[in-house]
């Protein structure tokens, strides 16, 4: 039950939201253990604030008591070298019970990772093997295979509520409802788009699942960013080691005769594809503080070459006046580049502490944010010349509207910015907008999946 506490300091209140979200995405400790550790640690700061202790003085002194009686507590001060608390805790860690919840947290993510691995082969037993022409079956299915496995392994670790579980599952219905209800054309436009969308709209699902109660919170959901982050990250190491394991694969079998592409093809690369994601999930969570240290190095590497990228595209575009090709792979890729640079974006924004002042990184990422905005604007201008001498097309619309939501967050992304530059507003608050502005993808896609069909005819 909830100890009542003095009225809320903002300063504090973020202390301690930093020390709950390092809590919940341990391996070792689960929501229920975050709250109750979370309950005694006011009561402590409480305490020691009544005997005449400032905050950030109780804050401190609280955290050592609650370390004393908690592993996990004494990690988080140990790991934080830039907090005064990494002072106050030094005794050596209680292992406890982590070990057994390791590996029960293990068990059940390679089990829901084989899960995956199956459930991409079942529709073989019912007649529908990969080859004879099923191909767009399991394109537009795809994320289906996935998806629900590494919701529910959240959903486990998380304890999800009855109530949101609920809502979790009619998320995943809705989604097998749509993906098979409409007509569309085999391998079509409108079909493609909607395997391209479908995880979009369902990864909110995942989302909500891993943040579980804490979805409503700013520090929830960009938990949640940098869960993707990093998820990302594992997959393509993964990928690139099951990339050389089928190439070491291929060659053995083929020295004694034996040819082992078909198995590779229908087998290994499929199942292990959609497996890999559980298991990237699982790395992610049993290695956070591993990946936290390597991906705020990926992000100011990449940041300041893709910044020079765009502003050098931008000077020879003006000085030229050359224009933009309109094919449509060449706006997608665009659209890739633009995606990659918000990824930038919300991935520096996740690493950094919102209360540090503005430094020369600052400066780089505004750069970067203006210079991907004035190319969002450019290419919205190609893309309305495209369908000005093209009419509208499936494609052409869904390349519009993603280009239109990229805009308004970056447009925004920019004030916000510029005005924490000029000492004008805090840092907080791009990290809110940011934060709040996921759902919007998630709701575009929703309306690619469900909406475009219906308006293009089913083609």
């Amino acid at each position: 039950m909830a100890t009542p506490h003095n009225a809320p300091d903002r300063a504090l209140e973020d202390q301690i939201d930093q020390w709950r979200s390092y809590l919940r995405r341990r391996q070792a400790i689960q929501s229920v253990d975050v709250a109750e550790l979370e309950d005694h640690l006011r009561e402590q700061i409480d305490t020691l604030s009544s005997a005449g202790l400032s905050t950030d003085e109780a804050f401190l002194v609280a955290v050592k008591r609650i370390g004393d009686l908690n592993a996990l507590s004494r990690e988080f001060a140990r790991e934080h070298s830039d907090r005064l608390w990494k002072q106050l805790v030094d005794a050596p860690a209680d292992a406890g019970d982590a070990p057994a919840r390791s590996r029960t947290d293990a068990a059940v993510a390679i089990g829901l990772a084989v899960a995956a691995g199956v459930a991409v082969k079942a529709p073989a037993l019912f007649g529908l093997p990969m080859t004879d022409g099923n191909e767009s079956f399991y394109v537009r299915h795809a994320s289906l295979f996935v998806l629900p496995m590494l919701t529910g392994y959240f959903v486990w670790k998380r304890k999800i509520a009855a109530g949101t579980l609920r809502w979790l599952g009619a998320a995943f219905v809705a989604a097998l409802v749509f993906a098979n209800v409409y007509p569309l054309a085999p391998m079509g436009a409108l079909q493609m788009l909607t395997a391209l969308h479908l995880p979009i709209a369902l990864w909110l699902a995942v989302g909500v699942a891993y943040a579980a109660e804490r979805w409503n919170q700013v520090a929830g959901r960009m938990d949640f960013i940098r869960f993707s982050g990093e998820l990302f990250i594992y997959y393509a190491l993964i990928a690139f080691g099951g990339g050389v394991f089928t190439g070491f694969l291929l060659m053995l079998f083929k020295i004694i005769g034996i040819d082992a592409e078909p198995f590779v093809q229908t087998w290994l690369i499929p199942c292990g594809a959609a497996g890999a994601v559980v298991v990237a999930s699982w790395l992610v969570e049993a290695k956070q503080s591993v990946i936290e240290n390597m991906a705020p190095v990926l992000t100011r590497l990449f940041t300041p070459l893709f910044a020079t990228l765009l502003v050098a595209f931008l000077a020879t575009l003006l000085f030229t006046g050359r224009g933009i090709n309109m094919e449509r792979d060449m706006l997608l890729a665009f659209d890739g580049l633009l995606v990659i640079v918000l990824g930038l974006l919300l991935y520096a924004i996740s690493a950094r502490d919102p209360r540090a002042p503005a430094g020369p990184f600052d400066v780089m990422q505004v750069v970067l944010v203006v210079s991907a905005l004035l190319a969002d604007a450019v290419a919205l201008w190609a893309i309305g010349a495209r369908i000005s001498e093209y009419g509208f097309s499936p494609n052409r619309v869904a390349v519009l509207g993603m280009n239109i939501i990229l805009l308004v967050n970056l447009a925004w992304s920019a004030v916000v910015y510029i005005r924490f530059l000029r000492g004008q507003g805090p840092f907080a608050v791009l990290e809110r907008w940011q934060t709040n502005y996921l759902p919007v993808y998630s709701v575009w896609a929703t309306v690619v999946v469900i909406v475009f069909p219906v308006v293009f005819g089913f083609r």
